[in-house]
């Protein structure tokens, strides 16, 4: 990326400090707290702020929802990935880890990224192709988790899993078609959780290395849930599990 835009995702990029900000544009006539806080962290991290007219930003953004902030990114900055050993030196003491098998929609990407923030997800891993990666577009949505998370990019998931399950984790599909709930499925124990695509789920040799599927029951109509809010959902009762199970 070479810029990022919002109040939250720059502000966020200010205070994670990860990667190269450059500098930093605001509207001429935005201001408030938050505008303010910009300012400040700005300010203490020694990153210029310009004050320009809106239209000037708005072609930086290319005319995204960027709220009066652009924030541009220096060539040489680091990437928003790490690698993937980085994932593996960070994993906690009950490992969680989310793999994403080719999500396509950077808003999707983006929403499960913020779930994964607040979940407190060790590491994220994406593959390099036929799969939405960081764009512009992901880091406003996620509201700057991306600043906070470990996400790395692998040529093959197949692989990955087999690495994961070398190290003690458990691999776990998420998809509508799995026979056991995923409130009734042990997630308290080291665990990679699998998102397929919106459209086509899981591919079959990623599906097929699972130790479990799990599903999502449903009572509707409708046969399925955005990708996102299955991951939220499922993600956050991981950590009603482990609070329950350490009470």
């Amino acid at each position: 990326m070479d810029c990022i835009y919002g109040i939250i995702p720059v502000l966020e990029s200010l205070r994670a400090r990860r990667r190269g900000l450059q500098r930093i544009f605001i509207a001429e006539a935005s201001q408030g707290d938050r505008i303010n806080e910009i300012l400040q962290a700005a300010k203490q991290a020694g990153i210029p702020v310009e004050r320009r007219e809106r239209e000037i930003l708005d072609d930086m953004a290319r005319h995204a929802r960027h709220q009066g902030v652009v924030g541009i990114l220096a060539r040489q900055g680091k990437s928003a990935y790490v690698d993937p050993e980085m994932v593996f030196e960070h994993l906690g003491p009950t490992p969680l880890v989310v793999l994403l098998d080719g999500i396509e929609d950077p808003h999707n990407l983006g929403a499960i990224l913020r779930s994964c923030e607040g979940a407190g997800v060790d590491g994220i891993f994406l593959p390099e192709h036929r799969a939405a990666g960081l764009t512009d577009t992901v880091a406003k949505t996620s509201a700057g988790a991306v600043e906070h998370l470990r996400i790395a990019r692998v040529t093959n998931l197949v692989p990955l899993i087999e690495e994961l399950k070398q190290r003690g984790l458990w691999v776990v599909g998420v998809e509508g078609e799995g026979k056991t709930s995923y409130a009734d499925f042990d997630l308290t124990v080291g665990l990679a959780l699998i998102f397929g695509s919106e459209g086509r789920g899981m591919r079959r040799l990623v599906k097929e290395r699972c130790d479990g599927i799990v599903s999502i029951p449903m009572r509707g109509r409708l046969n399925s849930l955005n990708v996102s809010v299955a991951a939220g959902i499922v993600l956050f009762e991981v950590l009603r599990q482990r609070a329950s199970k350490q009470s």
